[in-house]
């Protein structure tokens, strides 16, 4: 199958697909006209790649995943050990996040939101660490 159809059936844009090619996380077979060609198997690992780039792995641990994946005699340690850390950096950053929420709401709570100029949203972004 050709790229567009790869694309549709993996639900992984065209652009995406020469992406993960560039960086080594599929490798496309050449038609005798140099276009690529893709089988189902390519299409398995772009399905792949998609959903653990939609629970947010970095590409780094996508690659390692992949291997994983396709070593049939790995341990499930390993595996769990990166959904561990995965779900680790995913908890600080959603707490970094909740930090921020709340130090917005607390500076629009205190803005006054009419016509006179001075804000404390503003003025917190322009202040001297």
């Amino acid at each position: 199958m050709n790229i567009g159809e790869a694309a549709a059936r993996s639900g992984v844009s065209a652009k995406m697909i020469r992406h993960y090619e560039s960086i080594g996380l599929l490798a496309a077979a050449r038609g005798a006209n140099g276009y690529r060609v893709y089988a189902e198997r390519d299409v398995a690992v772009l399905r792949f790649i998609r959903h653990a780039r939609d629970l947010g792995f970095p590409l780094e641990d996508v690659r390692r995943l992949l291997a994983l994946w396709q070593d049939r005699g790995r341990a499930s340690a390993e595996v769990k050990q990166l959904a561990l850390a995965h779900v680790s950096a995913l908890e600080t950053k959603a707490d970094s996040l909740q930090r921020m929420a709340a130090s917005l709401r607390h500076l629009a709570a205190h803005c006054h939101g009419d016509d006179r100029p001075d804000c404390p949203i503003i003025d917190d972004l322009a202040r001297k660490e």
